[in-house]
């Protein structure tokens, strides 16, 4: 679709799910959050615990603290989507890692037997927009929300995700006229600066072992990623860098 009006007046939602674990294929939904909004009005706004009929475990609860006896009586997934997508809509929706929430609904979904169209939705992650922004220490929503100075809205929760995920979407595209160019700068890779995960996180590209970049080359990881340790792998191969294999820190 094309997006040319100005972006504060584009019609966005942002959606945040919390979850069991971080299986989309098996782990299920525990509680959705999903704001409409136009420059700084918010249009709409739902929220819900769901009963996930399944246990949840202590490495879910100590994240988002939501326990088993919060969503005892609380609605099930099959009857929250349906509002969830309607108010979702045909919107291009806004999240941090957002490809994630809409995996996990989607496959929700599809266990319910309900129509889902939100994978056609234009999508904008803020975790890409963050390496692009590139000014934050990290690219946690957490890290985002502070370093733009952002008040906090409470627990690690979908709505108080939700409601701080719009304020640093606002703030990491005040460059931007219309959402069309967002979309144009997020349709190329964006080269990172560190390695975001794993036992280097946080490490330069630069100082990661060979045969580490070699492995995680051949993961499943975003386009940005990818994207990175492969101009690393090149730049060495250019430079006749191939010695680093170990981890270059071993001797300090």
């Amino acid at each position: 679709m094309n997006y040319t009006t100005p972006l504060d007046e584009t019609i966005l939602a942002c959606v945040d799910c919390e979850s069991t674990g971080l299986d989309t294929q098996s782990d299920r939904v525990l509680e959705v959050a999903v704001i409409l909004f136009r420059g700084n009005s918010v249009l709409e706004e739902f929220q819900t615990l769901i009963n996930p009929q399944r246990d949840i475990p202590e490495t879910s609860y100590a994240i988002h603290k939501i326990s088993s006896e919060m969503v005892a009586e609380s609605p099930t997934i099959e009857t929250v989507l349906p509002t969830v997508f309607k108010l979702l809509g045909n919107h291009p929706i806004i999240g941090h890692g957002i490809d994630f929430d809409l995996e996990l609904l989607t496959q929700e979904a599809k266990r319910s037997n309900i129509p889902c169209n939100i994978q056609n939705n234009t999508r904008v992650d803020t975790v890409r927009l963050g390496r692009l922004y590139g000014e934050s220490p990290s690219n946690s929503l957490e890290m985002l929300r502070s370093h733009f100075n952002i008040a906090e809205e409470g627990a690690h929760r979908a709505m108080s995700d939700v409601l701080v995920n719009v304020k640093v979407f606002q703030h990491l595209t005040q460059k931007y006229k219309t959402l069309n160019q967002v979309l144009e700068v997020l349709s190329k890779p964006i080269l990172m600066k560190t390695m975001p995960l794993g036992k280097y996180r946080g490490r330069l590209f630069k100082d990661l072992p060979l045969d580490y970049i070699q492995w995680a080359m051949r993961q499943k990881f975003d386009q940005d990623l990818l994207f990175s340790l492969k101009l690393e792998f090149n730049r060495r191969k250019k430079g006749g860098l191939f010695t680093q294999v170990t981890n270059p820190f071993q001797s300090l």
